[in-house]
């Protein structure tokens, strides 16, 4: 009976799936690879995005503080807008106010930045700095960095670091307050040509009930300025909220579209001119056009299935560099964007198979027959 028939089964047609596959181990492993790494773009772009917003709400989380007042048109992620000082004394002011203490942010390249901090005050709102090497600062040329930024750098307490100006390293605290490099407020002030400027201030307030009668009063008292309440600003941190790296992952997605179709495209292509001859015999044998296609699309489905679990183990290898490379930009594992980069690799992968699989099943089964 012709192979279109009824007594060829959907085993029969897995089974010549796996074979034609199995036949060309190179092909079908660099291919799977190719897939793997389309998927693992995406898996590794959503990640780091994840990894570092994440980071930085845990660290405005380590701050203690309730509020924060920024500068007037400043965005969620620029923490580099300065404001006068004085506005930390007119919040002090302000009824059920409890502290208040300003930072100053300064970015010194490479995604890093120092933070200037008056000690005591932080270290009344936060709680203090837990100290595993060293101690506070005794100097102005002093800074105290936490473990993450130590291990990444190979650095220790009395240790010098460069970022443009030099700093003796006077401590190492645990990770999780508010940054990764800290040093004294007047010493920032004066060594950026920033005097009397802050870049956030940070509030803590006597009773959560009377958040937003404080908000609401600053807010009045300061209109053009930043009032958020901890919990609101931490709320922004995501990709939804920041257009711009909503329109890059965009952009990733496509072009992982793209490298799929392309890479599926070459291979089946090329498979297809490969197996002329077994297109001809199985149309002389009476296959239909459908059941040719089915067999390409079948293969390039199970190419894209393997592809995309080969890029999701791909991805916790590239968390594993991170974290050794880049330990500042932590990269989470987003299991909610399995599913979809699988989704995403398998539509390219069979838009990419549409055109050969349309060549192979309108072969002339004589010509093909011929072909040598």
């Amino acid at each position: 009976m012709a192979p279109g028939g009824g007594c060829y089964t959907g085993a029969l047609i897995h089974r010549l799936v796996l074979e034609n596959l199995k036949h060309r181990p190179v092909r079908t492993l660099l291919s799977a690879v190719a897939i793997g790494v389309q998927v693992t773009m995406i898996l590794t772009l959503v990640g780091v995005s994840e990894g570092v917003l994440g980071d930085i709400a845990a660290h405005s989380r380590g701050t203690g503080a309730d509020i924060l007042v920024r500068p007037p048109g400043s965005s969620v992620l620029a923490f580099s807008g300065d404001m006068p000082q004085g506005i930390v004394g007119l919040v002090r002011k302000e009824p059920h106010v409890v502290q208040a203490t300003g930072t100053k942010v300064q970015s010194v390249g490479n995604f890093d930045s120092i933070t200037g901090i008056d000690l005591d005050e932080f270290n009344r709102m936060s709680g203090g700095l837990r100290y595993l090497e060293g101690g506070p600062f005794t100097g102005p040329d002093d800074m105290v960095i936490d473990d993450v930024y130590a291990g990444a750098h190979k650095l220790h307490a009395g240790d010098t670091v460069d970022l443009g100006l030099k700093w003796r390293v006077s401590g190492v605290v645990q990770s999780g307050k508010l940054s990764h490099m800290f040093v004294q407020l007047p010493s920032l002030q004066e060594k950026y040509s920033a005097k009397d400027k802050v870049s956030v201030v940070y509030v803590k307030i006597d009773d959560p009930k009377n958040l937003a009668t404080v908000i609401d009063s600053l807010k009045s008292k300061l209109e053009d300025y930043k009032v958020f309440s901890l919990d609101e600003f931490v709320s922004l941190i995501s990709v939804d909220s920041i257009p711009i790296l909503k329109r890059f992952t965009r952009v990733v997605i496509g072009l992982a579209v793209v490298v799929g179709f392309l890479v599926v495209f070459l291979s089946m292509y090329t498979a297809v001119l490969e197996r002329t001859r077994e297109i001809g015999i199985l149309k002389a044998l009476g296959a239909s056009p459908g059941y040719i296609m089915t067999i390409l699309l079948r293969e390039t489905f199970l190419l894209a299935v393997v592809g995309a679990i080969v890029g999701i183990l791909m991805s916790y290898g590239t968390q594993a560099i991170l974290r050794v490379s880049v330990p500042t930009m932590p990269m989470l594992i987003a299991h909610a964007w399995w599913p979809w980069s699988a989704l995403i690799a398998l539509t390219g992968s069979l838009i990419g198979a549409i055109y050969p699989g349309l060549k192979a099943a309108r072969q002339d089964a004589i010509e093909a027959l011929a072909y040598d």
